[in-house]
């Protein structure tokens, strides 16, 4: 294998697969002399401007190149996308009366607001005792929120909440909540009204004399159900994945986040759905992906979703460009546009068929791009909540956290995936896609379980004033 790579012929820089002539692994290197105020290219693409004078073969990170981004740049449409190829195929999951199948049996119990999430936990510990047969989990999925936001936040909370409720993988759905909270049990039941489901429960602390006996016989009897369904053959075009990375370094570009996207073809090309979120992490890469729209209204609705987001950047007095993080600096990531064209990768190679906002639920097939920021768990809990069974989550630097669904870790290094063997799923390394998809189709039938999984975790996405 040779030291280093160059991604594209346009390039101006080089990668090295390994540390030399002091240069880290999966830092940059000059193909050849750059003047300052040059471009630097890599993906084919400008990842930023030279700060000074930079010789070939000289390293290139934040000591001389910055990025060239401008706040005001005009977007157009031009469309290109290839076609996936077409397959047919399946999984064993559990067949639901109304949307996708779940590729989990398990339980939530969800509170309405952070008063009720010690209730919530012992009611889920004393439950842990009626796992049996079927049943994959029973999980309180707590959080800080549900009273005292104010507008925007609040119906944020709800619609989120009850898009969780509505993910494929809950058999069944507890709701608690207090009695007396802005997130009211009353306005959950009525947002969930239309949904129509019969597998969700309801009921308020303040209205039970003792709401933790009330919860776990409620849980008991719910189990007792549960632990009798059978998995069954599942087209693929049921299945929905969530396109994700974090604590990303130099090679998450090149290995990790190019293997999902191979991925992510594949799925769509069953029939079946992928969801992009981070949305800061598209800053840079932008045009590429309004390129894969595959009309004008899905063009718009990105575009609209792209300059919105970057307006609330600017209303709270903070640069767009804020990225990226001191951990992808140090694994060899310079600039957000570098950051971003090596994101976008998850998305593979195939059109967009829909816009997302927080919140919302996946109903168009093909590649979806969802409205959510990049923060690890809040945009890994949009992508559940938005139907996705799974998180294909790549990494560089490594992390433990697994959102509500089964959260797969991949490694863009062997390093990693040795020293972390504990967190990560899948090395991602040396790009072998049947291996990989071998273990995604034993992940979705049960037959492999995430390393993360005992972990299950919440985040929102909170925009505006807490009382």
């Amino acid at each position: 294998m040779s030291d280093s790579i160059v991604i594209n012929q346009k390039d101006n820089v080089g990668v090295n697969l390994i540390t030399s002539n002091g240069i880290p692994a999966g830092h940059k290197y000059a193909l050849k002399d750059i003047k300052r105020g040059e471009y630097v290219i890599k993906y084919g693409e400008i990842i930023g401007r030279a700060t000074c004078d930079i010789k070939k073969g000289e390293w290139v990170h934040s000591n001389n190149l910055k990025s060239h981004l401008d706040e005001d740049v005009d977007y157009s449409y031009d469309f290109y996308a290839e076609n996936p190829k077409t397959e047919k195929g399946y999984f064993y999951g559990y067949k639901r009366k109304k949307g996708n199948a779940g590729i989990r049996n398990e339980i939530y119990i969800i509170p309405t607001v952070g008063c009720v999430n010690n209730v919530c936990k012992l009611i889920e510990n004393e439950c842990q005792k009626f796992i049996s047969g079927s049943v994959d989990g029973i999980f309180a999925l707590t959080h800080q929120f549900g009273c005292s936001q104010l507008g925007e936040d609040g119906e944020n909370i709800k619609k989120l909440l009850c898009s969780i409720a509505l993910n494929p993988n809950a058999t069944y759905v507890v709701f608690v909540g207090l009695g007396c909270e802005n997130n009211s049990l009353q306005g959950v039941k009525d947002y969930m009204a239309k949904y129509d489901r019969d597998n969700v429960y309801y009921f308020n602390c303040q209205d039970i004399e003792n709401e933790v006996e009330y919860g776990v016989e409620l849980i008991r009897s719910l189990s007792e159900k549960a632990k009798l369904l059978q998995r069954e053959k599942i087209d693929l075009n049921e299945l929905c994945i969530g396109l994700k990375c974090g604590g990303s370094d130099g090679f998450s570009g090149l290995t990790a986040n190019p293997l999902v996207g191979k991925i992510a073809d594949r799925i769509v090309g069953f029939g079946g759905t992928a969801v992009l979120t981070e949305v800061p992490e598209m800053f840079g890469a932008e045009q590429l992906l309004m390129n894969k729209c595959e009309n004008i209204e899905v063009f718009e609705k990105y575009k609209k979703m792209i300059i919105d987001f970057k307006n609330f950047y600017i209303d709270q007095g903070f640069p767009v460009y804020e990225n990226p993080s001191p951990g992808n600096k140090k694994g060899g990531i310079t600039t957000l546009e570098e950051k971003s064209l090596g994101c976008i990768e998850k998305a593979g190679k195939t059109k967009i068929t829909d816009v997302l906002d927080y919140g919302d639920i996946a109903v168009k097939k093909g590649i979806n791009t969802l409205n959510a920021p990049g923060n690890d768990l809040i945009a890994s809990t949009a992508l559940g909540a938005a139907g996705c069974q799974i998180v294909l989550f790549t990494t560089g630097r490594g992390t433990p956290f697994s959102t509500f669904v089964p959260t797969m870790k991949i490694s863009s290094n062997s390093i990693l995936a040795m020293k972390k063997n504990n967190w990560i799923d899948f090395d991602a390394y040396d790009m072998n896609e049947e291996d990989f998809f071998d273990l995604i189709l034993k992940t979705v039938c049960g037959d492999y379980r995430c390393k993360s999984e005992n972990i299950r975790e919440i985040a929102f996405y909170k925009k505006g004033v807490t009382l």
